[in-house]
């Protein structure tokens, strides 16, 4: 993927947003892939004295990533990932994210050591530009401390790579003028032992609020300083395109616990001795947190029942033993025996308990920030003190709060370093709300200062706190930042504005308003932590973006602007990057801590849409679903029929140019659309004595398509499905009128509400009926329409797709015999969403040695029917999977018509589960 350039309204207002508090439309928006298209953009900027600002993951909180002027955002094809043997040396580039370089490191018991609550979106370069740490305990692991070399680009376009002697040389070589800069600034430093002092006492504790001035008395050789200037600098120094980390121990057992407290003053109290214990992390939440959280999945009933000052903390442990861990459970019960606690200490090794505890607390800013009062923005703060102050700090902080009208705050934060967030919700839209958000920031900077705090730990200076650098620094220091600034980017370019600031009110400038559009996404931050798992993130726009457009259009609409311009431009771009290349999947929703689905926006808007021709197409089909699908299956098997005689190649040809005259009209055509299915006679079979019972519902898709040309067998997965069953030993009863029914799902999906509820009131009752009323468990062989019913139908039946069923009741009754092949799997948006990839990955791992799960591919945004229309979409979701299969030679899933992208755009043939365990199973001698 190349470099490519947007100026208009849609892309600059979308991919301009950042998760912070301020709104800047960038005049441009560049998408970069190599290090040689940012020195391009550079010298461009340079000639013409533009500033630029570069973006990541769009995940930070203080305006440091927007622009009105040139938006630098990576792409998805930045550099490349290399791993030492051992793990303990890994080589990122600057645009994958946090979670997926630890997943790469896992197999190596190895992880980052910047850990930010949204590693899951945030970028390398972003992680690093921000020196991140998180959660982890001290500052050993930050950015800084872990960054062992990076590849950087300057302002002047030179490439300097810290890990070459032969590159650092050149650049000694070429720029005398900001080495000797440096060395002067580093001597500044040494010749002043009160400002030295000063600068190491300040790092004793996380700060991010200015330059890492620290990298002036840590470090002797220039390179090393400017390398380390750069961690922290957010942009405003140059672009880190590829970092190499020292990485940290991933220990494989891992135990948390929820600890109460009466008050925060008693929480205070547990830091020193938990010091002392075997802890990576202590992670504090007030009562306000609490209430923002009680009512998520897996959260206890105690927390229902706190008193008011309550609050809690969240311990982390861990080891590589189990012995070694029941030690540690010991020694931090010993060690807070002399704290008063509300209950006892009470650890959980349970991973899904775990792994919710921590999700929960990874999204706890925006859980807290989607109960703000409506209309009002959510702002992050982020400060940091010594241990032996924190109770009284922050005590003196809870009373700011409460004389700045925010009783409402929510607080959390890392206890063992002191470091402490709370969000705040003001009425930016009034000018009331503006100026006391303006007075409050004063008197908590003068309260932070008193108690020799951090302003900024983790977060990062952006515009946010950049008029309060002096005041936390001084002014010889903050003159220092300000030199530092003049030497590497002498004309200003990048990132101008950001952590170095004169203008006093710049934090309460160009802040972003939050308009009411709609409920279904009102409680919307635009954090970004969706975007990771949309299909279209790198075609046309993601769920976050969507929403950005839609609340302006929505605000414009009620300002009386649709007769303008840019609400016509904006409309008429939205329907293609917003609407139509949205694949409803849900996944965002899985993603967002909060579990805003901008796919239920998007139907909405689709049922909206649809005119009086389209609803009477849509019930004649919902009517006569027989009629519709005995059509269908001689035209499939039709195209499949020509092409043997005339070639698949050249009725691809036809059938491409038809697709491109029609206007993505006439659906796409390939060898890898199935054949029509056979048509089966579904007759409920009478069980022997003692044969169990199920229910068998085929989907109108599985009833209707039939293999493909990739298949090596004639057999439709109705027809494998019914043999595994027999061979599994059962009798199989199937619902009345079968060829009539649907789910529904293709009519909800294209936003035709009342021809879904129709079809789903005709299937809930005929399996209400043939299930004796829920009694016999029900499989439907597609992923997709099982995840429906189970949203849409009765809550007696027991509803299971392939995997599920096969995993809970057959596993007993088959004889495996695994072959020595290695096959891909890939898990569907609804099995995902139904917690099923586990299962997935181990039904597979049963039927073959080696079983391949791309991490990087999630929807394969195929969408129902939409691949067939709009194969864009499913080819920049699946980018991805040629390069992820190893050497896999076979895929396999739970949805037909995923299977058919999956085909197109991997290189082998996908197929349903239900084929891979009939292959490798015989029925069990004893049944």
């Amino acid at each position: 993927m190349k470099r490519k350039s947007y100026t208009d309204a849609l892309t600059t207002l979308a991919k301009g947003t950042d998760a912070g508090l301020y709104r800047l439309i960038p005049e441009r928006v560049e998408i970069v892939n190599s290090e040689e298209e940012v020195q391009e953009i550079l010298a461009e900027c340079r000639v013409i004295g533009k500033p630029l600002t570069f973006k990541a993951g769009g995940t930070s909180l203080s305006g440091q990533t927007i622009t009105d002027s040139v938006l630098v955002e990576i792409g998805p094809d930045f550099g490349k990932i290399k791993i030492s043997e051992d793990g303990r040396s890994a080589t990122f580039p600057c645009g994958i994210t946090g979670d997926h370089a630890n997943r790469l490191l896992k197999r190596y018991g190895r992880k980052l050591g910047p850990s930010p609550a949204s590693i899951k979106s945030a970028r390398i370069s972003g992680i690093v530009a921000n020196n991140a740490s998180g959660s982890s305990y001290g500052i050993t692991y930050n950015s800084y401390h872990t960054v062992r070399s990076m590849r950087l680009i300057l302002t002047d376009g030179t490439l300097l790579d810290t890990a070459s002697a032969e590159s650092r040389r050149y650049f000694v070589e070429s720029h005398p003028e900001w080495v000797d800069g440096l060395l002067a600034l580093r001597e500044r430093v040494k010749q002043n032992p009160e400002m030295e002092a000063r600068i190491r006492h300040k790092y004793e504790l996380k700060n991010t609020c200015g330059y890492g001035v620290n990298s002036l008395v840590d470090y002797d050789d220039p390179v090393d300083i400017l390398m380390h200037l750069m961690i922290g600098s957010e942009g405003t120094l140059g672009f880190i395109s590829e970092v190499t980390f020292e990485t940290v121990p991933d220990l494989k057992l891992k135990a948390s616990a929820l600890l109460y407290f009466p008050s925060i003053r008693e929480a205070c109290q547990s830091i020193l001795p938990l010091r002392e214990c075997s802890v990576s992390a202590a992670e504090l939440m007030d009562r306000n947190a609490l209430r923002a959280v009680e009512n998520e999945p897996g959260m206890p009933e105690t927390l229902r029942t706190l008193p008011d000052e309550a609050v809690a903390l969240l311990i982390d442990t861990s080891a590589n033993d189990k012995q070694t861990l029941q030690k540690q459970f010991a020694e931090i019960e010993e060690k807070l025996s002399s704290v008063h606690t509300l209950y006892p200490v009470s650890f959980t090794t349970d991973p899904e308990l775990y792994a919710t505890y921590w999700r929960v607390r990874s999204g706890l800013f925006t859980s807290a920030a989607a109960g703000r009062p409506r209309g009002t923005v959510s702002i992050i703060e982020d400060i940091a003190f010594r241990g032996d102050v924190l109770g009284d700090a922050l005590t003196d902080v809870r009373e700011v709060l409460a004389r700045h009208h925010y009783p409402d705050a929510v607080m959390w934060g890392h206890l063992l370093d002191g470091n402490v967030h709370f969000t705040i919700f003001p009425d930016v839209n009034r000018s009331e709300g503006v100026e006391g958000y303006a007075a409050f920031m004063q008197e908590l900077t003068d309260t932070v200062l008193r108690h020799d705090g951090s302003l900024k730990a983790e977060h990062g200076t952006g515009r946010n706190m950049a008029p309060f650098v002096r005041q936390e620094w001084g002014d010889d220091i903050y003159l220092l930042m300000k030199d530092i600034k003049k030497l590497l980017d002498p004309q200003n370019l990048l990132n101008p504005g950001v952590l170095i600031n004169d203008d006093p009110q710049v934090f309460i400038k160009n802040l972003k308003r939050m308009p009411l559009a709609n409920d279904l996404i009102d409680r919307c931050i635009e954090c970004g932590f969706c975007e990771v798992q949309c299909p279209a993130r790198n075609l046309t726009i993601t769920p976050r973006q969507r929403i950005v457009i839609y609340r302006t259009l929505s605000a414009m609409a009620e300002r009386g602007e649709t007769d303008t311009p840019r609400y016509a431009g904006l409309k008429k771009a939205f329907q293609y990057k917003g609407n139509e290349t949205c694949a409803t999947d849900g996944l965002c929703g899985t993603a967002c801590p909060v579990g805003i689905n901008t796919g239920l926006l998007i139907k909405e808007l689709r049922w909206k849409e649809n005119g009086k021709a389209a609803e009477r197409i849509a019930s004649f089909i919902a009517k006569d679903m027989d009629s519709v699908t005995n059509a269908l299956r001689p035209m499939l098997s039709f195209a499949h029929g020509v092409s043997k005689v005339i070639g698949y190649g050249t009725m691809e040809g036809i059938t491409r140019g038809l697709f491109r005259i029609s206007g993505h009209r006439f659906p796409l055509w390939t060898r890898y659309t199935p054949s029509g299915a056979r048509k089966l006679d579904y007759t409920t079979e009478t069980p022997l004595p003692g044969q169990p019972e199920m229910v068998y519902f085929p989907s109108c898709i599985t009833r209707t398509m039939g293999p493909s040309a990739d298949y090596d067998e004639k057999a439709g997965v109705t027809e494998k499905t019914i043999s595994l069953l027999h061979k599994a030993g059962f009798a199989i009863r199937y619902p009345e009128n079968i060829h009539r029914l649907c789910c529904g799902m293709a009519f909800s999906s294209k936003g035709f509400r009342r021809q879904a509820k129709e079809k789903e009131d005709e299937l809930n009752e005929a399996l209400l009926k043939i299930s004796d009323n829920g009694a016999l468990p029900i499989l439907c062989d597609m992923s997709p329409c099982l995840l429906h019913m189970r949203e849409t139908l009765d809550k007696r039946l027991h509803l299971y797709e392939p995997v599920e069923f096969i995993y809970d009741f057959m596993l007993d009754r088959l004889e495996f015999s695994p072959l020595p092949i290695t096959v891909a799997v890939h898990s569907t948006c609804s099995t995902t969403k139904m917690g099923v990839t586990a299962k997935l990955q181990a039904l597979a791992g049963m039927c073959a040695a080696k079983v391949v799960s791309p991490m990087e591919v999630t929807c394969c945004g195929w969408a129902g029917d939409r691949g067939f229309f709009y194969p864009e979409l499913n080819a920049s979701a699946l980018r991805m999977l040629p390069t992820s299969l190893e050497d896999a030679t076979e895929g396999y899933s739970n949805s037909r018509t995923c299977e058919i992208g999956l085909t197109m755009n991997s290189g082998i043939s996908y197929k349903s589960i239900v084929y891979l365990v009939d292959k490798v199973t015989r029925k069990k001698e004893e049944l």
